[in-house]
């Protein structure tokens, strides 16, 4: 629920799955926290205050939290214990169909939806994809990384999947991104996976087990990530999309000019 400008970052996950076409979404959090429920709910009380205020620029920012056509389910999890598990707890509604996950923390700028380009590539070859992108080598401690066939291609088959590893064992520069397109093959996988050292039940365990029967291929996708997990890309985030803005960008820019001190 950490804001990039006006929208909580969950607001542009939302939206990012949205206009790739996905109208079924489910939220898994923790079970006492309802924010996001309260976020795409509407408030009408906010809204007839802005209304009777005459406030139509901070009211054109509600209609767009939750399409009428969206439907929303929300799921309340016991416990932090890693994605996987968070997958797991929106097992049912998925049963066995392909589904897209998307971690609200890595806020993804593009012209076309990450999770479009993901389904896109999905439909053409019937395999799992995930979002990735190169990293310098030294980071390669900061996320999982694809051990692939090739790098020479937009989308690569991998032979294997590695959480955080150390920048001396790195398979490869390709680093997940936090979108998935994945076959709902891959439940069973998860589900049968040990928990990690820190007691997590991880998603990348469960695609590299899946790996022995089916294939799964990472796709370069056409955008730009940020890690807003991180105080570095939180605040990355914020200044990038700022100056981008028509409204505020310009005055934002002559600040930085003006007031930073090296």
């Amino acid at each position: 629920m950490l804001p990039i400008l006006d929208k909580p970052l969950i607001q542009y996950a939302v939206e990012d799955a949205y206009d790739a076409g996905i109208r079924e979404m489910i939220f898994v959090s923790v079970r006492h926290k309802r924010a996001i429920e309260v976020h795409l709910d509407t408030a009408f009380q906010l809204v007839i205050a802005l209304e009777n205020a005459d406030k139509n620029p901070l009211l054109q920012l509600f209609p767009d939290s939750k399409p009428s056509d969206m439907a929303c389910f929300y799921v309340g999890k016991p416990r932090p214990m890693g994605l996987g598990y968070a997958v797991l707890f929106a097992e049912p509604p998925i049963e066995h169909e392909p589904f897209a996950v998307s971690l609200a923390s890595d806020l993804m700028v593009a012209e076309s939806s990450i999770i479009r380009q993901l389904i896109d590539a999905y439909t053409n070859i019937q395999y799992s994809v995930i979002a990735a992108q190169n990293v310098p080598p030294l980071q390669t401690n900061l996320c999982g990384k694809v051990d692939v066939l090739g790098l020479t291609d937009t989308m690569v088959p991998q032979v294997g999947l590695v959480k955080k590893p150390d920048p001396s064992v790195a398979p490869s520069t390709l680093a997940v991104a936090g979108r998935y397109v994945l076959s709902g093959r891959v439940l069973k996988h998860i589900r049968k996976q040990r928990r990690s050292a820190g007691g997590e039940i991880q998603l990348t365990d469960g695609i590299a087990a899946m790996l022995s029967e089916k294939s799964v291929y990472a796709l370069r996708y056409q955008g730009r990530r940020y890690d807003c997990g991180t105080q570095a890309g939180f605040l990355k985030a914020t200044v990038d999309l700022a100056l981008a803005r028509s409204d505020v960008g310009a005055t934002f820019c002559q600040h930085l000019k003006t007031s930073v001190v090296l």
